[in-house]
């Protein structure tokens, strides 16, 4: 799995970006679309299945990265008249735009997910939906799937519907500009909201157990005429939007388990050797955790604008292994149902630009939400859907694993022979000779080895020179100084 994801940021780059370019050549990452598939695409960005429903007058906004245009989600918050939260949120309507069978469909069934290396992004649908007709972008009319959600003042859903409308953002807001307006006390009340419930969503996340990993992304940045390696916290906002996503996908699930027909996303249990192998990390990183200190409490503390928490959040990525996908039909309840992060019911349902499995789960609840039957093209294609996915996600992870080598043996390639402090973060049981240390600057995780007679001391810091560091043959090594 990925340690992060990793952005350049104002770096052209060149002959990097020539290495990612060989790179996505090298995993056959199939970066044009058929012919058909874009004429399909252009015919359905002028000709769009319609929904009867007008829901234009919702004053909805996005949160998004900068550049972004890929907008699957708009949100509104409001205050009930009653008491606690209504809250709207529209989901972009792939399936108006893609025909079952369709050469678009093919395309999107051959690619599972858009693919995200460092420089550029290779997308599920052509850029003529996912980047203009079908996203969200503002003061565009669009078809959505509206979620209604009705939250007590705990911030606890109440009550759900969905259903197809026509929507309209009327803005563009990045996770800086909303974070900066809701510090100030700017906010207008829909956005103000967001903190706040955001803020009661968490709550209850710590109240049932669940977590959100706030794992630092990692940056490429011009420095000094060159580029160098650092790391990005993510801002509060960015939680609390991440919570509204996540409330939408738990009560999609809730609707698909009381239909009896659905698909889920689950994660068993993290085993306790990928556990005891995180506690190995937090001891190495200096980082406290009492054995009655549960795991989910133990990363909520954890500031990610440290480097030693930084590196720690980026080690617990492993507990996210083994996530797959649950189909059920029938009216059974399937097995497994939750997902342990989560700790509830949930279901990938809100980016189905980006994901495939997200256009069918919108199917599924706009029938459970109408007490209606489930479209043939749902139920025929259900049964293939997780080993899609898996395959997908799979291929996903290896273009954001391999980007990461790449890019760190790229920009160190000129520094073999080097010296950097270092912290040793993970010693192999059986070979105390090889681990991983991690960088605070630049910021890199990698592998170390040491001369015979010399084991690696866990939870040092030390110097460690860099031995090799040679993009598209060889990741970066690093060996005690």
């Amino acid at each position: 799995m990925p340690r992060r994801r990793m952005h350049m940021t104002g770096a052209d780059g060149a002959a990097l970006r020539a290495a990612l370019r060989e790179l996505r050549t090298k995993l056959d990452v199939p970066e044009e679309f058929g012919a058909e598939a874009l004429a399909e695409a252009e015919r359905a960005a002028g000709d769009p299945r319609l929904p009867e429903l007008d829901a234009t007058d919702l004053p909805l906004f996005t949160v998004d990265p900068p550049a972004s245009v890929d907008l699957d989600q708009a949100v509104h918050l409001a205050k009930r008249s009653g008491g606690g939260y209504r809250v709207h949120y529209a989901i972009a309507d792939v399936a108006a735009f893609v025909s079952p069978g369709g050469a678009l469909d093919t395309a999107a069934h051959q690619r599972v997910s858009t693919l995200y290396f460092p420089d550029e992004k290779v997308p599920l649908h052509p850029p003529v939906l996912s980047e203009d007709a079908a996203s969200l972008l503002p003061d565009r009319t669009r078809p959505a799937l509206l979620w209604r959600l009705d939250l007590d003042a705990d911030g606890r859903v109440e009550a759900t519907d969905v259903r197809r409308a026509l929507v309209r953002s009327r803005a563009k807001l990045d996770y800086a500009g909303v974070q900066r307006a809701i510090d100030s006390g700017t906010a207008e009340e829909p956005l103000a909201l967001l903190r706040e419930v955001g803020r009661l969503r968490e709550a209850l996340e710590r109240e049932r157990g669940g977590i959100s990993l706030n794992v630092p992304e990692q940056e490429i940045v011009e420095h000094d005429g060159g580029y160098r390696l650092v790391y990005r916290a993510p801002l509060p906002a960015e939680g609390w939007n991440a919570q509204v996503s996540l409330m939408t996908g738990m009560a999609a699930a809730d609707l698909m388990l009381a239909a009896g027909t659905g698909i889920l996303r689950t994660l068993p249990t993290a085993p306790a050797g990928a556990v005891g192998r995180l506690r190995r990390a937090a001891r190495a990183l200096r980082i406290d955790w009492p054995h009655h200190v549960p795991y989910a409490e133990l990363v909520r503390s954890l500031d990610p604008h440290r480097p030693d928490h930084a590196a720690f959040l980026q080690e617990c990525t492993a507990l996210l292994r083994g996530a797959g996908y649950t189909v059920f039909t029938g009216g059974y309840t399937p097995d497994p149902v939750v997902h342990a992060a989560v700790a509830a019911p949930y279901a990938h349902c809100t980016a189905p630009l980006r994901r495939l499995v997200d256009r069918y789960a919108g199917e599924l609840c706009l029938a459970a939400a109408a007490g209606a039957g489930v479209p043939e093209w749902v139920v025929s294609a259900l049964a293939a859907l997780p080993k899609e996915m898996a395959e997908g996600t799979r291929r996903a992870n290896t273009a954001e694993r391999e980007s990461v080598d790449l890019v760190e043996a790229a920009l160190l390639k000129d520094r073999v022979g080097d010296t950097f402090e270092a912290t040793v973060i993970e010693v192999r049981d059986r070979e105390p000779l090889v681990g991983t240390v991690h960088l605070e600057d630049p910021a890199v995780v990698g592998r170390v080895e040491s001369p015979a007679g010399r084991p690696l001391p866990l939870g040092e810091r030390i110097r460690v020179r860099l031995t090799q560091a040679d993009p598209g043959t060889a990741k970066v090594l690093f060996a005690p100084a």
